[in-house]
């Protein structure tokens, strides 16, 4: 297959963008500490990976709330303002676009993470769920801890995090970055208050479809008042269930807040898919209604081959796709596709989540490496 759509220029109102390969939003735990900030290391890691046409940055705390991964990056502070325009600068003069992903967890922290709380729209505890942290265990590997009960979210809360998505976003642009996108999806805070199971209030917040998907809205305002309509994604994941997030009700939430998200004329929707291997695959009906009912920019994430993404591209149900593990091992992906090279693989686990150097993050090899060596 000649990949035409996936080499193809796209325009993502009004972001010229050379390729429609996306760099997926991959957590790898690589900040400085004390303070989550953003390094030179992770600089180069960003730079290396710029022959994506889009990176969606890794997920991104807006408040030490809202964290619940040990050494993930904030966009609260001046510091850490400062670190990401490390990451920014050098991915534009290579060519690339870069957004940042708004982040709280929610319900899946631990006190022994961030010393808070956790805090969600109910004080239902995420079964089977835990988070890492770093305790000095043998190789540097990240220790996974179980989430702890969290309280359920004061209307003040509610507020405060609306608050703290919109400061994100400007800390963003401030920079750097083209634009933002709000993390909807994978059992975190905002789809925690989308899914039935996981949110029992009854207040304006709760209850209903239209309730349930208040949040979200409210964030999504609150963060195009503050950046732009043309800077601002959403990340949806209607068919991931993990974390505890099995709502039979989803499907119908999800196309609804797609519906009110495409009043809001926001820049794209971006569908995360699950991507492990006995994965369900999204219908066809699913996606040809999301198309139907959302209008601009969709985004497809989750195990996808170059094959499947181009047949997307094609058959015009989406319009970007991301990859990530392949950008995580071949910095270079794009140009591996284009010249059927062979694909690097993941050189050690224990890389995946953490390390103070360059082992498993920097140091995949480009293909003219390869073939000189």
């Amino acid at each position: 297959m000649e990949y035409t759509k996936l080499f193809s220029t796209y325009n993502l109102k009004g972001l010229d963008l050379k390729n429609r390969f996306l760099m997926a939003p991959m957590t790898r735990s690589r900040s400085d500490e004390p303070g989550d900030i953003p390094n030179d290391l992770m600089a180069e890691y960003y730079s290396q990976r710029t022959s994506a046409g889009i990176i969606i940055s890794e997920a991104t705390q807006i408040s030490l709330q809202g964290k619940g991964y040990a050494r993930t990056p904030g966009i609260y502070t001046k510091e850490q303002i400062l670190g990401w325009k490390k990451t920014t600068s050098v991915v534009h003069a290579k060519g690339s676009k870069m957004f940042l992903q708004l982040w709280h967890v929610g319900r899946v922290s631990s006190s022994k993470v961030n010393g808070l709380q956790p805090v969600a729209p109910s004080d239902l505890i995420a079964k089977d769920t835990s988070v890492y942290i770093f305790d000095g265990a043998p190789n540097g590997d990240a220790t996974f801890v179980p989430v702890e009960q969290p309280r359920e979210m004061t209307l003040s809360d509610i507020q405060q995090t609306i608050k703290d998505f919109s400061e994100g976003a400007k800390n963003a642009i401030e920079a750097g970055f083209d634009g933002v996108e709000i993390h909807g999806a994978n059992g975190y805070l905002i789809d925690q208050f989308l899914r039935s199971n996981s949110n029992v209030r009854t207040d304006d917040y709760g209850g209903s479809t239209e309730n349930r998907i208040r949040f979200l809205l409210e964030i999504t305002e609150a963060v195009v008042a503050a950046v732009g309509k043309d800077k601002v994604g959403v990340r949806l994941s209607p068919f991931i269930k993990f974390k505890d997030m099995d709502d039979p009700q989803i499907l119908d939430t999800i196309m609804l807040a797609a519906k009110r998200l495409n009043d809001l004329d926001i820049a794209y929707l971006h569908l995360s898919e699950a991507d492990w291997g006995d994965a369900p695959e999204i219908p066809e009906d699913f996606r040809k209604e999301l198309r139907k009912t959302f209008s601009n920019t969709i985004i497809a994430t989750g195990n996808k081959t170059p094959d499947a993404g181009e047949q997307l591209l094609e058959n015009n149900l989406v319009d970007i796709v991301g990859f990530g593990r392949n950008f995580l091992t071949n910095p270079d992906y794009p140009n591996r596709v284009l010249t059927g090279a062979a694909l690097n693989g993941i050189s050690d686990n224990h890389t995946l989540f953490g390390g103070g150097d360059k082992r498993g993050y920097t140091d995949y090899p480009f293909l003219e490496e390869e073939e000189q060596s």
